[in-house]
């Protein structure tokens, strides 16, 4: 079976995409979750880092910034790349790297060293991710399409609260002597077998009518994103210098010249980056609305909840990282179902669980109120694993919206817009409420500090349901 492309040189035949297997679509899911293990894994570990590498406040936060800011960065010219030169090749590439680039973390003698590592880390990530998505809209379809995209955001979700327990675990338990470094070297070993799996079952595909990369629009798109991520997640530990500032102040000009940009190349027959007909989706450009609160509010309690088990309640890493285990688990039983609740009850199903999550939330704040500083597994279970399960109503099914309508020939672009919009609002997560939180710290004490913050991620869970009601009610 062929498909008929036409180029202005001449019409050629490429043949179609093989379907994706249950095999190969384990394969890429294990992709997409490393990253996003890696964004939360580091949280716990701070403490341990900043003793061993005698790193300040400044340096670890852009441990944790500078991965975010390249994965963010880089990720719709990743999927542009995959486009035009073949997801899989991209997807192997980048994972290859993503376990050198492991390696070099957990080797870092400094913490100059190991900040370098993980910037290159996150622009592996980027190269890899956007062609999970990629691969699965190009080479699945009806109910196997849909359960494939379900599964994707299910693996999304538990990828990002699994990093904060596994992160506990491993640094508590001081593989041979590893410490903080086995949180990155743990990586090297599954990026192997993902390799080996990754060249027997993933299918090669890639645009239809491949598209030069947008450098003008790459730069802008950059340089928008830099201009805001930077002084957030860098402008408390550094006393907020005038360049902070300056560089808020340049993120509206930066981004209406990108929005120009992207325009103009539209209107004159050129690709730009980020197709302007994309926000013509109504799944898209509503999905990605809802996105943003959601992502800021879940990365910030991961943020939020880790510093405070540790440093205010005076739990050790295992401790801090099992008590987010029943939101683990509740997610993943929960997302279990997802699939037949969206068949039969449609988008309403996301504002169902932003309800679920918002009582979960308040049971947390509940506990955190009656119990602190004995706040632990036991006080924090009820409102984690309802959380937990409120979540995974949301997560997945938005995500099988926003790719829902994206053709196969732009499903490398489409997923970098969707994953960029997640990972930029997981940074600004971490950049506000995190923020917050310490800043009201040394005024109020930890636990009213905390629960002011529970209180206001509490106000974004109920922007969430109320953005829900305008997705589209039908999901495909």
């Amino acid at each position: 079976m062929t498909e008929t492309l036409t180029t202005p040189a001449a019409a050629r035949t490429v043949p179609a995409p093989r379907a994706l297997g249950s095999l190969g679509l384990f394969t890429v899911l294990i992709g997409a979750a490393l990253p996003l293990i890696d964004f939360f894994i580091v949280n716990v570990a701070l403490p341990t880092m900043g003793r061993d590498l005698a790193a300040n406040a400044s340096v670890l936060e852009l441990v944790v910034a500078g991965y975010g800011l390249a994965y963010a960065v880089l990720l719709v010219p990743g999927g542009r790349l995959g486009d035009l030169f073949g997801r899989r090749r991209l997807f192997l590439g980048g994972m290859a790297a993503f376990g050198l680039t492991s390696l070099a973390c957990g080797l870092a003698p400094d913490a100059w060293s190991l900040v370098a590592a993980r910037v290159a880390q996150g622009a592996s990530a980027a190269a890899m991710v956007p062609q999970v998505l990629a691969t699965i809209q190009s080479s699945t379809e009806g109910p196997r399409r849909a359960k494939a995209m379900s599964l994707y955001g299910a693996t999304a979700g538990l990828a990002m609260v699994a990093g904060q327990i596994l992160g506990g675990v491993l640094v508590a338990a001081d593989l041979a002597g590893s410490g903080w470094r086995s949180v990155f070297l743990v990586n090297v070993p599954v990026v192997v077998v993902g390799l080996l799996l990754a060249v027997r079952t993933v299918p090669e595909t890639r645009s239809r009518r491949p598209e030069p990369v947008d450098g003008p629009g790459t730069v802008l798109l950059a340089a928008a994103l830099l201009t805001l991520l930077a002084p957030l997640t860098e402008g408390r530990a550094a006393g907020w210098p005038l360049w902070t500032w300056l560089s808020l102040a340049a993120f509206p000009l930066v981004t209406g010249a990108f929005v120009a940009v992207e325009r103009r190349a539209d209107r004159q027959g050129r690709t730009p980056l980020v197709p302007p007909s994309l926000f013509a989706l109504t799944p898209l450009r509503r999905g990605l609305t809802l996105m943003v609160p959601f992502s800021i509010g879940f990365s910030g309690f991961m943020f939020v909840i880790a510093v405070a088990l540790q440093s205010g309640a005076g739990l050790g890493p295992v401790a801090a990282g099992l008590a987010l285990a029943p939101m683990a688990l509740a997610f993943f039983l929960v997302s279990l179902a997802g699939p037949r609740l969206v068949t039969r009850f449609g988008a309403r199903v996301v504002t169902a669980g932003s309800v679920v999550q918002g009582l979960g939330v308040v049971l947390i704040l509940l506990a955190v109120r009656a119990d602190w500083p004995d706040v632990g597994l036991v006080a924090l279970l009820p409102g984690a694993a309802v959380a937990g399960a409120g979540q995974a109503l949301q997560l997945p099914v938005v995500m099988r919206i926003v790719m829902s309508e994206v053709p196969p020939a732009r499903a490398g672009v489409g997923s970098g817009v969707m994953v960029t919009t997640q990972q930029a609002s997981l940074a600004l997560g971490v950049a506000t409420l995190g923020t917050l939180f310490l800043s009201l710290v040394p005024g109020m004490g930890m636990r009213d500090a905390l629960v002011t913050t529970l209180a206001v991620q509490l106000g974004g869970v109920v922007v969430t349901g109320l953005l829900s009601l305008r997705l589209p009610r039908r999901v495909g």
